[in-house]
Formats: C-alpha cells, sequence, structure tokens
C-alpha cells in the first residue's frame, strides 16, 4: 500500500493531449447548416432523439454531435427532452415490439410540423435484427418518415449532412403536419 501512494505522490499525472484545431470541413458544415435552419424556420432546429431498440452504435454517434469537438449548440441545433419541444424526431434501431406504442405516441405528441429521421441501417428496415419474433419491423412500419441517414453507425459528420439534406428537402416539398 505504501509503494502505491510513494508511487502516486511521485508519479507525473496522466492527461491527455490538448485537442487539435478544429477541423475547417465541420466548421463548414455546421455553419451551413445553422444558416439552413435560421432561414428555414427563422430560429435554432429542437431535435429528439428516440431509441426505438437499437444496439447503441447509432446513439454513441449522435451523442458525439454535442461533444466539443462537433458541439452542436454552437450551430443553433440542440437536443430537446420532450417531443412537445421537437422539430425533428431522430430515431435509432429496428422498433421493437414494445416500443411501436411508444414511438406513435411520440410522434402524435410533436407538434404539427415535424420530420422524422431514421438514422442508421436498422431503421431502414430492422437490419440485422430483420425477421425477429421481437421486431415490428423499420422505422416506416410505425411512422412515416422524411428522411433516412444509412450507416452502421453513421458517422457524426454523415448526420450534420443528413440533417442538412433534410432542410433542403422540406424547403423543397415544405413542411408535414
Amino acid at each position: 500500500m505504501r509503494r502505491f501512494i510513494f508511487e502516486g505522490l511521485m508519479r507525473r499525472p496522466l492527461t491527455e493531449p490538448a485537442p487539435m484545431p478544429e477541423d475547417p470541413a465541420i466548421e463548414e458544415l455546421g455553419a451551413a447548416l445553422a444558416a439552413r435552419a435560421r432561414a428555414r424556420l427563422g430560429r435554432s432546429l429542437s431535435i429528439r432523439m428516440v431509441d426505438a431498440g437499437s444496439c447503441n452504435g447509432c446513439e454513441l454517434e449522435i451523442h458525439a454531435l454535442s461533444t466539443p469537438y462537433y458541439d452542436l449548440e454552437r450551430f443553433g441545433l440542440h437536443f430537446v427532452a420532450s417531443p412537445r419541444h421537437a422539430d425533428v424526431l431522430m430515431v435509432t434501431g429496428p422498433v421493437t415490439h414494445n416500443m411501436a406504442e411508444a414511438l406513435r405516441r411520440t410522434y402524435d405528441a410533436t407538434p404539427a410540423p415535424k420530420w422524422v429521421v431514421a438514422v442508421g441501417d436498422c431503421a431502414r428496415d430492422g437490419g440485422c435484427f430483420a425477421g425477429s419474433y421481437a421486431v415490428s419491423g423499420g422505422v416506416a412500419a410505425i411512422v412515416p418518415v422524411d428522411l433516412h441517414i444509412p450507416g452502421c453507425p453513421p458517422e457524426p459528420v454523415d448526420l450534420l449532412k443528413g440533417l442538412m439534406a433534410l432542410l433542403d428537402l422540406t424547403s423543397q416539398s415544405g413542411r408535414r403536419g
């Protein structure tokens, strides 16, 4: 025990290196996304994330958007805790039978101008879980989907590009009620 205390006092602290300077491509992508959100909505974009039964791979990538490296908040996009405050429902995973009703209720609780983004391959058609006794299918089997972002899991940059594509798509076709 004494040895561990002594080593702890004498050893230099282990720290992580300073983060690399910001990637200009991410900065440019985020600024373009923020500009489109403000032009389309007149305010920031609010996102409600729903895990419909995934393996959590997509959630890890979505949560990476909130880290200091990507910092989604600086672009005027933020995650909200209630579907009543959301513009976008970002749904991950295959929809399990147990989550189907919860997803429908979340969709119904979202205010009338709303968009649904299915994130990941499992959200499209069930992915590797398709055909399971516990899976209802992809997100589109339960609620209407406006955009699908492919990948297993999609990278954070792909998520930003997908949100920008959603804003472009809806500015051409109008908002769903």
